[in-house]
């Protein structure tokens, strides 16, 4: 009987050509670090709505969801449409245009801490302009962020704590880059008072559902706790919502958790599957990009100077504008978020009947998955055990994604993002795809 890995080879034999071919043209055969895979990642010829088809013909319900650009699903017509309408006009007319206007006007009607706007081409971008604009508005150079939180791979935030090394390090950063940073550990608002005790602390970068997305979940109650020492030390709170921005409400976690940032930052479902970012918030902070006539101390020695070839293209305008006006309503939310609740309660419905050892939750249109212990199940859909959890086990990961791939699913890391497309019949799909990989994974002695 042929094992999983030989099962996965055969039915992909064309996207092993492609690896091979992209072996010798991309480090480590890839364009995006996550896409690296063991013995070869996928290759995918087209999407629609829920699902995708590789080139060997293989159907698969998606949830990687563009990295979770795409709440609305892929190729959604409207959205397609726009895009279409914007490149007859051009591509990039390197002069301003009325669709970047209605864009902007469009995210300051939705995210509450909204005042006003600036587009960029990526996540990356804005979490580093955020950083910035902080430092450049507080007069202080120390930036907080929470422990394993994700904010792009700019120098100052991919750096990471060492085993018993309390500065962060990263490989190809200068040494002393990391001075003015500070990394806490998440959820611990003791660690957070005291890391802004001596008020020299510009911002405190975040991911609202805790690290990678809600991989590591932290409770709201902390994010009312920081935004209440942020203010009274005069730190500003910068809610990183590349991927909970138009997710987990029109106006993201913001809305959602009822915490008004200083400054958010947006990418991902922002353009509308399209590349592009922005950062929002306060006036007064983001008009440090302001310049002033006549004011030459002003804009030659205090403004921040912001270029980028590509901000605000036509193409992304048009989709980023298109999508959030379907997605204002707040229906695209609720349908997502609900077939997210729908497979965590299924996957533990399934993980019991056939005693499993693990548990699934979901916040919002994200779901997660533990896998290989006995994981505490959560009393609905969101995770509300003491303990935090600890994710699919190492030597699970592999043979689970080559499993649920030779049964028609796609995972992103141990969960996936759901769109407004995913209905009865993806989850119906992804828990018999769960159930037969199960026996597959028990079959091989991989699963108690």
């Amino acid at each position: 009987m042929p094992t999983i890995l030989e099962n996965f080879e055969t039915l992909h034999p064309s996207s092993k050509q492609l690896a091979k071919r992209a072996a010798s043209v991309f480090p480590s055969g890839v364009t995006h670090d996550a896409r690296a895979f063991e013995p070869f990642p996928i290759y995918v010829e087209r999407a629609v709505g829920s699902r995708k088809w590789d080139v060997d013909g293989n159907e698969l319900v998606d949830y990687i969801g563009g990295h979770g650009a795409l709440l609305l699903g892929h190729n959604r017509p409207e959205v397609v449409e726009a895009i279409s309408g914007a490149l007859n006009r051009g591509t990039h007319f390197g002069s301003s245009h009325d669709l970047e206007v209605e864009w902007g006007e469009q995210v300051l009607k939705m995210v509450p801490c909204g005042e006003r706007v600036r587009f960029t081409s990526s996540g990356t971008e804005a979490t580093m302009m955020a950083l910035r604009l902080a430092r450049a508005y507080t007069g202080r150079e120390r930036v907080v962020k929470l422990d394993d939180h994700f904010h792009g791979w700019h120098d100052l935030v991919v750096g990471k704590l060492q085993p018993d090394d309390q500065h962060p390090h990263s490989v190809g950063v200068p040494e002393g880059f990391y001075d003015a940073l500070t990394i806490i550990p998440a959820g611990d608002t003791d660690a957070l008072a005291e890391a802004l005790s001596d008020r020299d602390v510009a911002a405190v970068i975040l991911e609202p559902t805790g690290a990678h997305w809600g991989t590591t979940p932290i409770a709201s109650s902390y994010l009312h706790e920081m935004r209440h020492l942020t203010e009274s030390t005069g730190t500003l709170m910068v809610m990183d919502e590349v991927i909970t921005g138009f997710r987990m409400a029109p106006g993201g976690a913001q809305e959602r958790y009822e915490i008004t940032p200083d400054l958010s930052t947006h990418a991902k479902i922002l353009a509308g599957g399209l590349p592009g970012g922005c950062i929002t918030g306060r006036a007064d902070i983001i008009g440090m990009l302001d310049m002033r006539d006549a004011d030459t101390d002003w804009n030659n020695e205090h403004r921040i100077s912001h270029q980028g070839t590509f901000n605000a293209n036509p193409a992304s305008a048009a989709a980023g504008l298109t999508a959030l006006k379907i997605i204002e309503d707040g229906d695209p939310v609720r349908r997502a978020d609900a077939a997210a609740a729908a497979i965590s309660r299924e996957l533990n419905a399934l993980f019991k009947s056939e005693s499993v050892p693990g548990s699934a939750w979901a916040v919002s249109s994200m779901w997660h998955l533990n896998l290989g212990y006995d994981a505490p199940m959560p009393s609905d859909t969101e995770w509300d055990a003491t303990e935090q959890p600890l994710g699919i086990s190492e030597e699970l990961m592999r043979p689970l994604r080559w499993a649920l791939f030779n049964h028609g699913v796609d995972l992103m890391g141990n969960g996936g993002m759901v769109s407004s497309e995913h209905g009865d019949s993806e989850v119906s799909d992804t828990v018999d795809a769960f159930r037969s990989a199960i026996g597959d994974l028990r079959a091989e002695n991989l699963l108690s």
